[in-house]
């Protein structure tokens, strides 16, 4: 079954002044705050999460960085490094991007050469539904986990990036600071690649 979506209406055909009418966005792959609002209550939108690890020789990972961030609520807690995927944009490209923006320009990440995600979250804003929750919306998340080899120094929102050895990554009292679900999909993220 087909399902149609109304059609935008004529401006010319709308009994508003022009001036009233938002500003036109000058960046069309990113979205304003009104637009994304309007988004996140209609569809899924879809996200990129790494996590950073160092890796040996042998291609083992001997490091896992976690991102220190504090809520609005003023609670601390850690985080992967994750954004949203622009509009033309590709998952390699958003991935990089999210990965430079969190842990600055001299990360430098080894983005994998398939796109194919260590895992996939699907998040939802009622609990219940999927052990990951995001109270902002319903969100499905690809997630990568990406080897760093540069120095990183934390951005944006990011108060610390938190090197640690994957046993203490995995340690339940480090889990329980990542939320939503994240310590879940940390597990099985690490998972994919031997931890």
């Amino acid at each position: 079954m087909a399902i149609d979506t109304a059609d935008l209406p004529d401006p010319e055909d709308l009994p508003i002044d022009p001036e009233d009418l938002p500003p036109v966005n000058l960046n069309p792959g990113w979205l304003s705050a009104d637009e994304l609002s309007f988004v996140r209550g209609r569809v899924p939108v879809l996200y990129v999460e790494a996590v950073p690890v160092r890796v040996d020789g042998y291609g083992s990972v001997t490091e896992v960085g976690l991102l220190l961030r504090s809520t609005p609520e003023g609670m601390m807690t850690r985080a992967l490094v994750a954004g949203r995927v622009r509009f033309g944009e590709t998952i390699r490209d958003a991935l990089y991007r999210h990965l430079e923006n969190d842990l600055g320009p001299m990360a430098f990440p080894q983005i994998p050469a398939s796109p194919i995600p260590a895992q996939i979250a699907e998040f939802f804003p009622m609990p219940g539904i999927s052990s990951f929750v995001d109270d902002r919306q319903h969100a499905v998340s690809l997630v990568y986990v990406v080897p760093v080899t540069g120095s990183c120094t934390p951005r944006q929102d990011a108060l610390e990036v938190s090197w640690m050895a994957p046993e203490e990554a995995l340690a339940a009292s480090t889990l329980s600071e990542l939320v939503g679900g994240r310590g879940r999909l940390l597990q099985q993220a690490l998972a994919t690649v031997g931890c």
